[in-house]
């Protein structure tokens, strides 16, 4: 087992670059639940929001407007979660921190 502060370190960087750490941290990790369930909601959320900036960027002008509000909150979710992950705590994002525990519980 990791220790306490290598775990917080490794959940944090599971959100780093987006859903690529995530899906490098659940290959990676087979043993924390804590950095598994940071590299879940980080592959969940961040592959979400790549999408849909994708989708959003075929729509002009509105769909463009929409995708900027969208990377403004993303960037703002990126430093929270990092920050909340690199302190030691569980931080659930509404629906997506349920999401990532329910596929977690499957994948087992």
């Amino acid at each position: 087992m990791a220790a306490k502060g290598n775990e917080n370190l490794m959940a944090a960087a599971s959100y780093l670059l987006g859903f690529i750490t995530g899906i490098i941290f659940l290959f990676l990790e087979k043993q924390n639940k804590f950095v598994r369930f940071h590299a879940m909601q980080s592959t969940i959320l961040f592959g979400g929001i790549f999408i849909a900036n994708i989708a959003l960027g075929f729509i002009p002008i509105a769909g463009w407007m929409v995708g900027l509000l969208l990377s403004l909150v993303a960037f703002i979710l990126w430093i929270v979660l990092m920050w909340k992950a690199f302190q030691g705590e569980m931080y659930k994002v509404p629906y997506v921190g349920d999401l990532a525990q329910k596929q977690l519980a499957k994948m087992k």
